[in-house]
């Protein structure tokens, strides 16, 4: 224990506490003992003294706190007598050599994660080497009546609130994901098959292996079951290694199986500070954990309520997640009261407002505009307002709107002499390029319709848009010319806007022929 000064601190002397000692950025050294560090200080303007705890996560769990936790108040209490003998942690080593032999882990694991050929990373976050630098926690309460419900359709079906959980949150990585196969990392209490008085031993237990879900057209009701019955097969093998497991899948290092964890953990109601009178006069100000994976779900079982804790690396939104969370909790337990059968798939995460938001918010495009008036007349009186103006980049292209409608001009001109006549349909098949919206837009000026055809569109479907919809005329480029196939061009008048004179991609800029209407 260390004594430190917060005398020059600019506000909270917790929040001093918490910057100087920030484990993000100060390290506890691996290679000295003991791996937990305690620092105290009085606090200016207060009186109060802070204690700051800082534990590697290498030395401990979440048991682990709360076992400490309860000796600390016990010697406190002139308990300490009560306590009884610590448990040894070589009892956990010896178990972990000495059970399930590593060719059953790896049957068990092969028979799971064969067939899983990539990486399931919802969000895209695929980083799991991190330190917990940008990422955010947020915090939620379930509603009691969901508490309810949950805990009621566990005890009907028999099994563990944990599976509806692992299932919900599955739900939330297939989407995020878009996969239906989905593999995330489950922490493990280890403590299960540990051998007697593991409950009350000191040290880390935990361990975290992959839990493979198919999210996919099977019933709610039997997807829960089978989420408990491969929970409980895993159980056997708590013990196993990670690298271990992933090597029984398709999915090749480097790159991770997974980048999602759920956490579902039992707790003490408010580790049992607020109500104890041996305890009054101090006041606990809260914690942090972080693990190094970019998602990671946290489900707090308080006995008769749930709470929920995300932490997640930017730019998501822990806050989201916790949302998300909770919606397709709530539509579990719709479906299994009501739908028992409803496929599993169909689980939504969005919240009402969220989807509100990204269906109705989004796209409120309505707006005023004279519609009196033809789009490239729109455009021709933007080039009268503003002809410097940039209109169009791409890449190292960045074309004016005088220097686009010169352009449009010219082509629109070659057109109306090419025979296109009012609602003509002209067809264009070209890359993404400015000789594509010159296209569009002489199409436009010269009266016709245009008819778009994406060139990485399979030739067949291009041949037969083109088949039906007849046009007379193709503006393409080599691109274009590739996807169609010289049969599909026989009976068109092509014009390639790469090669055509003084109309490619390298015409000069000089004034075109008069805009048109």
């Amino acid at each position: 224990m260390s004594e430190v000064e917060l005398d020059d601190c600019d506000g909270s002397g917790a929040d001093e506490l918490r910057r100087r000692f920030d484990p993000r950025r100060q390290r506890i050294d691996l290679g000295r003992a003991p791996l937990l560090r305690f620092v105290i200080a009085r606090e200016p303007g207060s009186g109060r003294w802070l204690l700051l705890e800082l534990q590697h996560h290498l030395i401990g769990d979440h048991t682990t706190l709360e076992v400490m936790h309860a000796e600390v108040r016990a010697v406190l209490d002139g308990r300490a007598h009560e306590l009884a003998a610590p448990q040894p942690f070589r009892n956990l080593v010896a178990q972990a050599r000495l059970g399930v032999d590593a060719k059953a882990h790896e049957e068990f694991f092969q028979e799971q994660l064969a067939d899983i050929d990539e990486p399931t990373m919802p969000f895209g976050l695929s980083e799991v080497y991190g330190d917990g630098i940008g990422s955010h926690e947020a915090r939620r309460m379930l509603p009691q009546a969901l508490n309810d419900r949950l805990r009621q359709q566990a005890r009907r079906l028999g099994v563990s609130l944990a599976s509806l959980c692992h299932l919900a949150w599955g739900q939330v990585v297939a989407r995020a994901s878009g996969r239906e196969q989905v593999v995330f990392g489950t922490v493990l209490f280890g403590r299960m098959h540990a051998g007697a008085g593991a409950d009350r031993a000191l040290g880390l237990f935990i361990n975290t292996l992959p839990v493979r879900l198919d999210l996919d057209g099977t019933g709610v009701e039997a997807s829960v079951r089978t989420t408990h019955a491969r929970l409980s097969e895993l159980l056997a093998h708590e013990h196993a290694s990670l690298a271990l497991a992933q090597r029984c899948s398709g999915v090749a290092a480097p790159a991770p199986l997974f980048s999602a964890l759920l956490n579902y953990r039992h707790n003490t109601p408010a580790l049992a500070c607020e109500a104890d009178d041996l305890l009054s006069g101090m006041e606990w100000l809260g914690g942090e954990e972080r693990t190094n994976y970019p998602l990671t779900l946290s489900v707090e079982d308080f006995g008769e309520a749930l709470g929920l804790t995300a932490q997640v690396a930017e730019p998501v939104s822990a806050d989201r997640v916790c949302g998300y969370m909770q919606q397709v909790l709530e539509q579990l337990a719709e479906a299994l009261e009501h739908a028992p059968n409803r496929p599993v798939r169909e689980l939504d995460i969005l919240p009402a407002a969220e989807r509100s938001y990204l269906l109705e918010d989004l796209n409120r495009t309505a707006a005023a505009y004279p519609s009196e008036r033809c789009i490239h007349e729109l455009f021709e009186q933007q080039v009268r307002r503003a002809p410097e103006a940039v209109a169009l980049v791409h890449e190292d292209d960045r074309l004016s709107y005088g220097e686009l409608n010169a352009r449009a001009n010219r082509l629109a001109h070659h057109l109306i002499a090419l025979g296109v006549k009012p609602d003509q349909p002209v067809a264009i098949c070209l890359e993404r390029s400015p000789a594509m919206v010159v296209g569009l837009l002489a199409i436009l000026k010269a009266g016709g319709a245009y008819l778009p055809l994406d060139p990485a569109y399979p030739s067949a479907r291009l041949r037969q848009v083109l088949e039906d919809a007849a046009p007379h005329l193709l503006l393409c480029d080599a691109a274009g010319r590739a996807a169609l196939g010289p049969e599909a061009l026989a009976d068109l008048t092509v014009v390639d806007l790469e090669t055509a004179p003084g109309l490619g991609r390298t015409a000069g800029l000089e004034p075109g022929p008069a805009p048109l209407a």
